[in-house]
């Protein structure tokens, strides 16, 4: 890279085919991306910059970046962030790097709540967010529904603490409640929520070894093995969701294609929770379980 001139669009071009090479899924936005955060600009700001020389100082920064990610290591983790629903979310290796197909979990919920399909009895809406991670989803409808109130949990409380920092900066931390511990076992056992959100472990542990080397290295392995049949929290997560949950209340769930019928099965076999239905994303496949806790007692 340092016996010419280095035009911001020569590194682009050098760059994305290096990382073609590498076996990068999407090699050239992968260079833009870490091209604009080793500039401090915006990607749009390459193209204007196009036939600009750069300087050392930034070909050592983007080369070094450069290596990480031909390495394995996820673009989100390099450049510290992922944007999520709109809005620009901070990830670090101790959270999952939020995915497009979980904004329809978003976008369920906040349809339920602003249609009316929640027995709130005129109260504040109450939603939980279990394994809440980077905290997407509970600072997205944080955002979106003003009126309402928030818990995020997690296990992890370095997760928590970047949750924390990404609804410090969308303004919305003080509307949310922050609980350390599995699943629902750091809350009061009294509180009953409208509304759980999750987007729980639900790959095999045998699929694992089968996924992309930058989520199988990089991405916290909590976050994603969902044991032998993977929907080993899944089905803890729905034994317990009737506990939580008024009468009338709702539960959705991400969960990948390959689980769909095992998870269906458990709702079968699981008191006082009815299945309303199983959502496909954009792609056509299984996504977004929607599930409604009976009138029955749990």
């Amino acid at each position: 890279m340092d016996e010419q001139v280095w035009t911001i669009g020569k590194l682009l071009t050098w760059t994305a085919d290096f990382l073609r090479q590498k076996g990068a899924e999407s090699p050239r936005l992968d260079a833009e991306v870490l091209l604009a955060h080793a500039r401090g600009c915006s990607r749009i700001a390459l193209y204007t910059a196009y036939e600009e020389p750069a300087d050392e100082a930034l070909r050592t920064r983007f080369r070094d970046l450069v290596k990480q990610r031909a390495a394995g290591m996820p673009v989100a983790y390099l450049v510290g962030q992922r944007e999520f629903f709109s809005l620009p979310f901070e990830v670090t290796p101790d959270v999952l790097i939020p995915r497009p197909e979980t904004e329809s979990l978003v976008v369920r919920a906040i349809d339920l709540v602003r249609e009316g399909g929640l027995p709130t009895d005129g109260e504040a809406v109450r939603i939980a967010d279990v394994g809440t991670g980077s905290g997407a989803l509970a600072v997205c409808l944080a955002r979106h529904l003003p009126a309402a109130r928030l818990w995020a949990i997690d296990v992890s409380q370095p997760a928590l603490e970047v949750a924390r920092r990404n609804a410090a900066r969308h303004a919305v931390e003080q509307r949310i409640t922050w609980l350390h511990g599995d699943l629902f076992a750091a809350a009061d056992p009294a509180l009953l929520w409208h509304l759980v959100v999750s987007n729980p472990p639900y790959v095999t542990t045998d699929e694992l070894s089968q996924l992309a080397a930058d989520v199988r290295k990089y991405e916290p392995r909590v976050a994603l093995d969902g044991g032998p049949t993977g929907v080993a929290v899944i089905e803890r997560l729905l034994q317990q969701a009737p506990q939580r949950l008024v009468p009338g209340g709702r539960l959705l769930l991400e969960i990948g294609p390959g689980v769909a019928a095992r998870v269906a099965a458990l709702v079968r076999a699981t008191p006082s929770l009815e299945l309303v239905e199983i959502r496909r994303d954009l792609a056509g496949h299984e996504r977004i379980v929607e599930l409604l806790r009976s009138e029955s007692p749990p």
